[in-house]
């Protein structure tokens, strides 16, 4: 594992010499460039045009990233096509050994990927760290894949008959993901398919690969064969070939709403599997007799965090009777948080992902200050000495903000608390009951009949009580709802199996009187 350590910081990449000045890494020569993963090897793209990947708390590029030919795109489905027969008929026990190995190596190395991250994504040591956990953990989960890919049988369901059903492989599955979890989301996808039997096309956010590059090098090493994981890149042409492409039969997503609207219409009309994880505005409902330390403190961490780049975020803080009286206290918790690049000590959030990113964030706010919403905490001036051409945006807090402004009605996806005030739970349920979408919610209460009443009351897929991020672990699956999910089934999970798998029911009749023999013949056989 030794080499593999030594090289992944940037990964599958042009080898130049890199250097450390302060903290920021650069490369000594032009950037270097972002390959392709084909049958098992790293493939230098003959693209025409490339993307730039910048250190978000710098703007420096970091890395050139291709937009895959056609050719090198069919030529990756070719490969996992291909692959796919004898990866298919392979038995589970290799597959789950190959899992096991898997998961020892992304161990091994978290710390190079939380680097990678960090690098390209901005997000802080620790926050990125926690991505690959969580990644880690379905990992791990795919290890148990000998009981969750069971069938079923009946026996005697008719006279001499008996019913079973497998769950067997779909063929060449795809993956699409956003730049917000470079390994957590690539790892809810790719190991799944592969563990089940299939094989997959990835194509990771091109602000980001560098993680679900160094991702499937490890897994190649883990054991899975030549084909059955291959990563290709690009934007909206990459993204119509996976969605029209006759080979491949499922495709994930996570993402926007826009594209995964799109994804899901054009990847359904062409006849495949698709779960669509999109945007989100999550509520956090505070009842006066919450406790109050731990919930200020978790709602400061779920809105701030990974500057507020996560659909889990928990954006909307719902203030219930007297709890209104916490809110000063909650705006100096957000003025401790420090803001900084993600590799440095003390950080508790990094920059924007894109100077764009910040602008939109920016505008945000400001459409609500102009719609009459109080402008308690404004961050977008921040500057951060060393990095001034970074994307860093401050805790920011919008109060008394309206159903019906922009800035509730759209994800802001940015470091950005929206509160209202409310005078009863029923009051903050139609609030969120309104919203569309339905990924997270969660309620403070130390009452659990107010608890309960919320949990079988609120329309959406995922509610924390007392927990301000509610994504289940793997044994579970991530279940966003209403208007944040395309699809019928979800990701990671029994429901990740499901997807991945497809029925076959075999019904056999074996009449009794076939039976051959039915006992032994013990006297001297005589020759007549």
């Amino acid at each position: 594992m030794a080499s593999l350590v030594r090289t992944t910081l940037l990964p599958l990449r042009t080898r130049t010499v890199l250097r450390m000045t302060g903290s920021r890494l650069y490369a000594s020569s032009s950037a270097p460039t972002t390959k392709l993963f084909i049958d098992g090897r790293t493939v230098e793209s003959q693209a025409t045009e490339w993307i730039d990947v910048h250190n978000p708390a710098t703007n420096e590029v970091v890395t050139r990233v291709p937009k895959s030919t056609q050719a090198e795109m069919q030529a990756a489905v070719d490969a996992a096509k291909a692959a796919f027969s004898s990866w298919s008929e392979t038995t589970i026990l290799t597959r789950q050994q190959v899992m096991f190995k898997f998961q020892q190596l992304i161990k091994e190395n978290m710390s190079e990927l939380a680097k990678n991250i960090t690098t390209e994504q901005g997000k802080t040591l620790v926050d990125a760290e926690g991505d690959v956990l969580r990644g880690l953990q379905v990992v791990e989960h795919c290890c148990s894949i000998t009981s969750l890919q069971l069938g079923e049988t009946m026996a005697g369901i008719a006279k001499d008959m008996d019913t079973s059903t497998f769950r067997l492989p779909l063929g060449v599955t795809a993956g699409i993901t956003p730049f917000n979890f470079p390994a957590m989301i690539p790892l809810w996808m790719f190991p799944m398919a592969a563990v089940c039997g299939n094989t997959c096309i990835m194509k990771p956010s091109e602000r980001d690969p560098g993680a679900t590059m160094m991702l499937v090098e490890m897994a190649t090493e883990a054991g899975l064969p030549d084909g059955v994981v291959n990563v290709i890149h690009g934007q909206h042409d990459a993204v119509n070939f996976i969605c029209d492409n006759p080979d491949i039969k499922a495709i994930s997503f996570v993402g926007s709403d826009q594209a995964g609207q799109y994804i899901y219409e054009r990847g359904s009309k062409n006849g495949k599997r698709v779960q669509s994880n999109m945007g989100a505005k999550n509520h956090g409902v505070i009842m006066p007799d919450a406790n109050k330390e731990n919930t200020l403190n978790q709602l400061c961490g779920a809105a701030f965090g990974a500057a507020g780049q996560r659909c889990m975020a928990l954006s909307t803080a719902v203030f219930v009777g007297e709890a209104r009286e916490w809110i000063p206290e909650l705006i100096e918790r957000a003025k401790q948080l420090k803001v900084n690049a993600g590799d440095q000590p003390g950080a508790d959030l990094g920059p924007l992902i894109s100077p764009e990113a910040k602008q939109r964030v920016c505008d945000l706010v400001q459409s609500g200050v102009d719609q009459g919403a109080e402008l308690l905490l404004d961050g977008r001036d921040i500057k951060v000495p060393g990095y001034e051409n970074g994307n860093f945006v401050g805790p920011t807090v919008l109060h008394k903000v309206d159903p019906n402004m922009k800035c509730y009605e759209e994800e802001i996806f940015g470091p950005v608390l929206v509160s209202m005030e409310v005078d009863t739970l029923d009051d903050a349920l139609e609030v969120i009951n309104s919203n569309p979408y339905g990924n997270g919610t969660a309620i403070f209460t130390t009452n659990g009949a107010t608890a309960r009443k919320f949990t079988q009351a609120v329309d959406v897929g995922q509610v924390g009580v007392n927990v301000p991020i509610p994504v289940p672990l793997p044994m579970f699956s991530f279940t966003g709802s209403r208007g944040s999910f395309r699809g019928d089934t979800n990701f990671y999970g029994k429901a990740g199996i499901q997807f991945y798998t497809q029925i076959k029911t075999v019904t056999s009749l074996w009449k009794e009187s076939d039976v051959s023999h039915t006992r032994a013949a013990v006297a001297m056989p005589v020759q007549k």
